[in-house]
């Protein structure tokens, strides 16, 4: 039995909408994974050549892919929600090192209300039930979560889009590309000014 929960959010996390320019971004991010990690995220350790396959099949029309950049423009957390029907899938993965910050909480939010707002009925997590981080993300988020045979299944009923929710997008998109911009601008300023030498 599936159960409607509110989504915990991270107002503080900075969540942007990843589009066909980031891909390179992306790549890089999953290759940044452990074995481990690619293991949790995956259900397998997959090589750089099926994650080569999984980025490049990951159809940005249908699907969301939601990130979260470090200063220096890192990805350093995904989310990949894939939709099927009126379902929809949802993954993620945070690098280490930028744990514990509240990356996977704010990414699980932002997707949520993403595919609320168009009208999808339901989000699931299908995992290994030795990935904490996807069971607290779970938790938090009120889902029902099923273990079996090491794997876990969570679901969640997801209510249908308000004038709320609506705005609430909206405003991050707005907010992520000001951030985005200002990122960039910072960078930019950091790198040393390159002088010609003077010449008489």
């Amino acid at each position: 039995m599936m159960r409607a929960s509110r989504v915990p959010t991270n107002s503080a996390v900075t969540v942007h909408r990843l589009v066909q320019r980031d891909r390179d971004s992306l790549l890089a991010h999953v290759r940044g994974l452990s074995s481990d990690d690619r293991r949790l995220r995956f259900g397998s350790p997959l090589n750089d050549t099926g994650l080569m396959r999984y980025v490049d099949r990951i159809d940005l029309g249908r699907d969301a892919v939601f990130g979260v950049y470090s200063r220096d423009l890192t990805l350093c957390g995904v989310a990949h929600v894939a939709v099927t029907n009126q379902t929809a899938e949802f993954g993620v993965s945070v690098l280490d090192g930028h744990r514990g910050k509240g990356y996977g909480t704010a990414l699980f939010g932002q997707a949520s209300t993403w595919a609320r707002n168009r009208g999808i009925k339901a989000m699931y997590v299908h995992c290994l039930s030795e990935n904490g981080v996807m069971m607290h993300i779970a938790g938090k988020a009120g889902m029902h979560v099923v273990i079996s045979y090491g794997e876990a299944d969570a679901h969640l009923t997801l209510p249908p889009a308000t004038v709320t929710t609506l705005t609430e997008e909206w405003m991050q998109s707005g907010v992520a590309m000001l951030d985005r911009a200002l990122t960039i601008y910072g960078a930019m300023a950091q790198r040393p000014l390159i002088r010609g030498a003077a010449t008489s």
